[in-house]
């Protein structure tokens, strides 16, 4: 089992045009560890801004009657993915992985297979 620290270091090195990484409690919107970002991506601002996203996808499912769990949130621009992954695990719930990477380098795929191996490893 990896911990936070060792998991963020993980994704930095394992997954192909990282930028940068984050685990973010959604109920505070605090960011529990972060490693990458830097002047063009400010992750304290990021995991903010990402958390009202989860909660705005949770009520609208929630809304809708959707008796299901959100998996991840991709939002695509121009020049990068911005990925967030729901912790699902056990002691995990009111967590997310939240990724950021370069379009050019990444391959989204692989992305979301290696954060999702990151997931199943991390203990908090």
């Amino acid at each position: 089992m990896a911990n936070t620290e060792s998991a963020l270091k993980d994704a930095m090195t394992s997954i192909e045009g990282v930028i940068g990484v984050a685990l973010v409690d959604y109920t505070s919107g605090m960011a529990l560890g972060m490693l990458g970002g830097g002047k063009d991506l400010d992750l304290t601002v990021a995991a903010a801004g990402n958390t009202d996203v989860v909660r705005a996808k949770a009520r609208t499912m929630e809304l809708l009657g959707l008796k299901d769990e959100i998996e991840d949130i991709l939002i695509t621009l121009g020049t990068q993915y911005h990925l967030i992954r729901l912790l699902s695990g056990r002691g995990q719930g009111g967590l997310f992985l939240y990724l950021a990477l370069d379009k050019q380098r990444a391959n989204l795929a692989m992305a979301r297979h290696q954060l999702k191996r990151i997931e199943n490893e991390l203990e908090v």
